[in-house]
């Protein structure tokens, strides 16, 4: 069933309450009186209130009014906030160069306004001591607590060990800062001439992107690491687990 309202000879009623182009109030009026202002105007006449008695009708241009409502609904789409949980995967004896790099994703995830499931995995024995899963994820809470709080406290789950973080910032204020800083950075590119200057933030941009890759092959290979100890020690399941993506969901 359509949900389009009913336009010029589409409308079957004997009269009409109609309202003029500016939104000003005609009056109860016969429908061939309606069509013939509509014509006079140029415009329209669109059922605004089918379920009135007589229907609301008003003079407008249709093909306008769809246009622009077609713009409002896609500005409303683009700034929901889709909440999405990120998940980062640690084991307890993890080196320093790897919490650093793991605690990175985090602190990447918070400014984006996105939550964070942090997951310890335990295998052999290290089951017995979860005191150091414990220790971990406090530690890791402590270091971001300027981007994020504990929402779910860490809880054993079998040979894992979980917490939640949530962000301070919430995702629409994250979208909205990040659109902002993207915008600043395209007028500062396009308002500076050509030169050594902006061969510099080329290099800077490439820099980045480099650092990113980096940082994601880093992710990988920890992670393939941590898949072959496992195999070795016969810790089929611990090899299993590990070999997922540290990485379980990504932001649409």
């Amino acid at each position: 069933m359509s949900t389009e309202p009913r336009i010029n000879d589409r409308i079957r009623v004997p009269e009409v309450r109609l309202v003029g182009p500016s939104g000003e109030q005609v009056g109860i009026v016969p429908l061939a009186k309606a069509l013939e202002l509509a014509q006079e105007y140029d415009l329209d006449l669109v059922e605004v209130a089918a379920t009135a008695r007589p229907p609301v009708c008003k003079l407008m241009d249709y093909g306008k009014f769809k246009y622009e409502s077609a713009m409002k609904a896609r500005e409303a789409r683009k700034n929901q906030a889709h909440t999405v949980i990120k998940e980062m995967k640690l084991r307890p004896k993890i080196d320093p160069h790897d919490y650093d790099t793991k605690k990175g994703h985090v602190v990447r995830f918070l400014k984006q306004g996105d939550k964070v499931k942090i997951t310890i995995m335990f295998r052999g024995r290290e089951q017995s001591r979860p005191e150091l899963g414990f220790r971990l994820l406090q530690r890791l809470a402590d270091d971001v607590q300027d981007l994020g709080f504990i929402e779910s406290s860490p809880k054993q789950d079998g040979r894992n060990m979980i917490m939640v973080l949530g962000p301070h910032k919430k995702k629409t204020e994250a979208m909205a800062e990040a659109r902002a800083i993207a915008d600043a950075r395209k007028a500062e590119r396009q308002g500076r001439n050509t030169g050594p200057d902006a061969a510099a933030d080329d290099d800077s941009a490439l820099e980045a992107e480099n650092a990113a890759a980096e940082a994601e092959a880093d992710e990988i290979d920890d992670a393939d690491d941590e898949a072959a100890e496992a195999v070795v020690e016969g810790d089929v399941e611990a090899a299993a687990a590990v070999e997922q993506p540290a990485e379980a969901s990504q932001g649409a």
